[in-house]
């Protein structure tokens, strides 16, 4: 059997290997035993295991004395909104995001609604690692509540933060494409309360994807052609959690996620002014839109949840990571495809602008990707080598290695899972950023 990915934000692994239904009812548990009182809201995303992992959720918790309220199938977004409505004590999400459709896994909620903070989370982990089930007699048994409407609250949220009588005044025709997973639950809706013609790839939350599920380049191609031939605007492409948003515009070609989160800071930042946050992987187009509104810019280690520490922290308008992930503190300390699908609609209808001309208007950079097998104890000489060997960067440490140069960076983090270490880097060109990876590639490999 491989080994399961247990970390302080949740669980994930290969339903039948690496994660078994002993293994998600043990983590569950260990969840549930550190909240107050109060139910749990159960949700997942359309994938073919998730409802066996749900069923032995559900009855673990409810033996371990405590109480369900079952959303069935919805996006990791509106979990988070269910969270808060229903003033939960917590929520698991059964997802496995981007990963292909032998994977599976568990995020988990706060009570305010927003996946655990990583003191939060390694407790959860000690309280696994350590700990046993602990049952209750049958008088005490917990009970499940059907959560009978699941987006009402999420669809408020998000169309409050917009103009909607300006979007419905265009009546774009769009295409959303959720390749099987949960996202058209809400999109669907979403979209067609904007008053857009909609077009849905995959809208049946069956698990059985069309294409492989991270919203790519490679990924979309055949979504791209769709785009075109249906006539639409605007390509909207989910992966199965719907916490991500990849675009396409109206020629089919593929604008990608990291332009999700620099469009919706761009046009949001012209009403609500203030910081904005996003992890230190994230384009620095985003960056460069916070000085052009000037308005403080600020970066987090990777991972939402850390996004989030430092959006609460300082205040944000406005964060997310550059996966498509956007963060709206109006709608929810999450990262939403669909506040994103509606600001982008909004930003549209505002300029009385296209897709692309919004995209025209964004810096534009190049990123390039690598990765070196390195042992883990030789990583951290070999970091060491890497910031000596570029005297002429500014160097950071927040979140493994990041060197920064006039208009572009590199960044070198470990991995958490495996004996590697990965390169992202960040240029002008696509042959500048290339070279920068190379150069941390044969420092690193120098110190094998």
């Amino acid at each position: 059997m491989s080994e399961p990915i247990i970390s302080v934000s949740g669980l994930r692994g290969i339903v039948g290997d690496s994660l078994t239904p002993e293994l998600a009812m043990r983590f569950s548990l260990a969840f549930a035993a550190g909240l107050t009182d109060g139910p749990v809201v159960l949700s997942r995303d359309g994938r073919t295991t998730g409802r066996m992992l749900a069923d032995v959720i559900r009855g673990a918790i409810c033996a371990a004395g405590r109480s369900v309220i079952d959303a069935d199938v919805v996006a990791t977004p509106t979990l988070g909104v269910l969270v808060r409505a229903h003033r939960a004590a917590g929520g698991i999400q059964i997802s496995a995001s981007h990963n292909p459709p032998e994977y599976n896994g568990l995020k988990l909620f706060a009570p305010d609604g927003r996946v655990l903070t990583a003191e939060a989370g390694r407790a959860v982990l000690q309280r696994f690692q350590q700990g046993t089930p602990s049952w209750v007699p049958y008088q005490k048994i917990g009970s499940v509540q059907p959560c009978e409407d699941t987006t009402t609250d999420h669809l408020g949220l998000v169309t409050a933060v917009v103009d909607l009588e300006r979007i419905r005044r265009f009546g774009y025709h769009v295409l959303l494409d959720s390749n099987h997973g949960a996202g058209a639950i809400l999109g669907r809706r979403l979209l067609e309360h904007l008053g857009c013609r909609v077009t849905v790839l995959g809208a049946e939350p069956t698990g059985v994807f069309t294409h492989p599920p991270e919203p790519t380049a490679e990924n979309l191609v055949t979504v791209g052609e769709q785009v075109r031939a249906a006539n639409a605007v605007v390509g909207f492409c989910q992966d199965p959690d719907a916490d991500r948003l990849a675009l396409i515009d109206a020629s089919g070609t593929y604008i990608g996620e990291e332009f999700t989160l620099a469009i919706c800071v761009d046009h949001v930042l012209r009403s609500r002014k203030g910081p904005v946050v996003t992890n230190c992987s994230t384009s620095r187009m985003t960056e460069d839109l916070a000085a052009r509104h000037g308005v403080p810019f600020f970066r987090s280690a990777v991972g939402e949840a850390n996004v989030v520490d430092l959006m609460k922290a300082r205040g944000a308008v406005f964060g997310g990571e550059g996966n498509g992930g956007p963060i709206d503190p109006q709608v929810g300390f999450v990262r939403d495809s669909f506040v994103g699908m509606a600001l982008v609609l909004d930003a549209m209808s505002s300029q009385g602008e296209s897709l692309s001309q919004l995209v025209a208007r964004i810096p534009r950079y190049a990123i390039h990707k690598s990765k070196v097998e390195l042992p883990r104890e030789r990583i951290a000489a070999a970091l060491d080598a890497l910031a000596a060997s570029a005297p002429d960067a500014a160097c950071d440490r927040l979140d493994g290695l990041r060197l920064d140069w006039p208009g572009k960076w590199l960044l070198v983090r470990a991995s958490n899972t495996e004996p590697i270490v990965r390169a992202i880097s960040e240029a002008p060109t696509a042959a500048e950023a290339a070279e920068l990876c190379e150069r941390a590639e044969r420092v690193l490999r120098g110190n094998l």
